[in-house]
């Protein structure tokens, strides 16, 4: 394992707050490697920054009154506080415009351009008459020319992921009205110089997801397509060059720069060469499926222009869309659910651990169902993995004072319980390491589940021999999960930790002392109390009214 690690996640648009759907895929995943990665002793920092640029900004800006400055800086503020609500635990968290990133992104542009991967062209633009504007892509909307999905932005179908070289039946998003085209002036990037380099990248990059290289694969075979990386708009980051006549970078231009850009400056405050780490560092990009293609090709030739002075991402985790009780979420149609919404009903740890539970490592996509919420919650959460820890450690407050008693001989049910124990870091740890954190997470429940029937079996409260071995395994166990859910669970993994009686924090512990009895003979347990409240379907009821149109 390198023992260096930079992160990131696709970045939240700064016009709107987090909901469910954007969690499930990039933020939650990345914490929880994250975390993983730190207890390995990995020297790992989450970044991430708000999306702060893009006509929908500007307009939104321009109705409540505020600049695109002031609108910004509020949802970056409301982000990172509903993102820390739900323990997602970012090194730092930075904002696409701040001084730093323009600076890095026109940097990168007179590279590209000087290497002669840029070019001026006069295009035709979609125009609308009623507004009187250039419509960027996301004001143009239509069927796609490749899938034939309705409804598409023209820079993106949703329904197959590609980019449109020109959308069908085109209407502007704001009125309606189909636009018409004018002459403008746009600057280019040589996709079509990659094609071959991207190949070869794709090819050697043994960490990508298979599925997913052989359809980007097969994007680079059909043919490439220049990329038109300006806009006529004037919220954004601006084109270095004279006769340039105010136009700024296509958001997709500067977005992802802001990965290495807010890397080497929180790096650069810590004292840290950011450019020697960043190139000597595992680097994961947290995606969903809708940007496969910015991430596998946009991206990586950006950086193949600047003859990789940013080494090319080792892993790009890609998982599908969270749809919501069967139905795609829709802000318009009220049929999503916000995080912080979400967060004043239930703790945070209960909506961690049901989105890795339901997240395969996969495009496919993943429903949340509040019936399935709370039989997940209730009947895995709190009646497996709950039910053992309060029956160890209560059970051993009750007959040993809270003591653990000294060992005798273990019997074959015991060794097997040790060794369940022994082998838990190394299991979990490799489907971790995989990205497989629905199954890590299901490998833990099989050993609490475990204990459960150990702890059954063995019948403590009868006081007979082998007592004393059940509670000394049980209560290492305890700690063992400790350890192993903290990625998944920090709240109730520290929640163990105290009722333990273990000093410090468990974020302080090393993945592999999970396979450690460390808990010796004679230690005195803290209090035990109960770590979760069962969740009650007459709220789960409720909760499904306040989807969809306001009665």
């Amino acid at each position: 394992m390198n023992k260096k690690a930079i992160i990131t996640s696709a970045l939240p648009y700064a016009n709107g707050e987090i909901h469910l759907g954007h969690v499930a895929s990039t933020y939650l995943p990345a914490d929880v490697t994250t975390r993983f990665l730190k207890l390995n002793g990995v020297e790992a920092y989450y970044v991430c920054a708000s999306d702060d640029f893009g006509t929908p900004i500007l307009i939104q800006s321009e109705k409540e009154g505020k600049t695109p400055t002031e609108y910004v800086a509020y949802w970056n503020k409301r982000d990172y506080e509903d993102f820390s609500a739900f323990n997602i635990d970012f090194d730092y968290f930075y904002k696409t415009s701040s001084s730093e990133n323009i600076a890095f992104v026109q940097d990168v542009f007179k590279k590209l351009n000087d290497s002669g991967h840029i070019y001026e062209k006069e295009i035709i633009q979609f125009y609308c008459n009623n507004d009187k504007k250039f419509l960027p892509d996301r004001y143009v909307k239509g069927i796609c020319p490749y899938c034939k999905a309705e409804d598409q932005y023209s820079d993106l179908c949703e329904s197959c992921g590609r980019v449109p070289d020109e959308i069908t039946d085109p209407k502007c998003s704001l009125c309606g009205e189909p636009p018409t085209k004018e002459k403008t002036t746009h600057y280019f990037f040589r996709l079509t110089n990659f094609g071959d380099s991207l190949s070869k990248w794709l090819d050697e990059n043994d960490h990508l997801q298979k599925d997913v290289k052989k359809y980007v694969q097969n994007w680079i075979k059909s043919g490439l397509i220049d990329w038109d990386i300006t806009r006529d708009i004037s919220w954004g980051v601006p084109v270095p060059l004279s006769g340039a006549n105010d136009k700024v970078f296509y958001g997709w231009f500067d977005n992802h720069l802001a990965y290495i850009s807010t890397a080497l400056k929180f790096l650069a405050d810590k004292g840290i060469d950011g450019k020697s780490f960043w190139n000597s560092a595992d680097i994961y990009h947290f995606i969903g499926k809708d940007i496969v293609y910015h991430h596998y090709l946009f991206l990586p030739a950006m950086r193949l222009g600047i003859n990789s002075e940013y080494k090319l991402p080792d892993y790009i985790p890609t998982r599908g869309h969270l749809t919501l009780q069967g139905k795609k979420i829709s802000k318009s149609r009220n049929w999503y659910i916000g995080l912080k919404q979400f967060l004043e009903y239930y703790p945070a740890d209960y909506l961690r651990f049901y989105l890795v539970s339901i997240n395969p490592y996969s495009q496919d996509d993943l429903n949340f169902d509040w019936d399935d919420f709370a039989t997940r919650i209730n009947s895995e959460l709190i009646g497996n993995l709950g039910n053992f820890v309060n029956r160890a450690l209560g059970f051993t407050k009750k007959s040993f004072d809270g003591k653990v008693p000294e060992t005798t001989s273990f019997d074959e049910k015991d060794l097997e319980a040790e060794g369940k124990i022994k082998n838990l870091s190394n299991e979990v740890g490799s489907l971790l390491e995989q990205n497989h954190l629905d199954r890590a997470l299901k490998k833990i429940m099989e050993f609490s589940s475990f204990f459960n029937q150990y702890f059954q079996h063995k019948e403590p409260w009868k006081l007979s021999p082998g007592t004393t071995n059940c509670v000394f395994l049980s209560v290492n166990a305890a700690r063992s999960m400790a350890i192993t859910l903290f990625p998944f669970l920090p709240e109730s993994s520290q929640k163990i930790w105290i009722q333990l009686g273990l000093d410090g924090n468990v974020k302080d512990s090393s993945w592999s002392g999970a396979s450690e009895l460390k808990i010796l003979s004679g230690h005195v347990l803290g209090d035990s109390f109960p770590l979760f409240t069962k969740v009650e379907i007459t709220d789960i009821e409720k909760h499904k009214k306040n989807l969809g149109p306001s009665k």
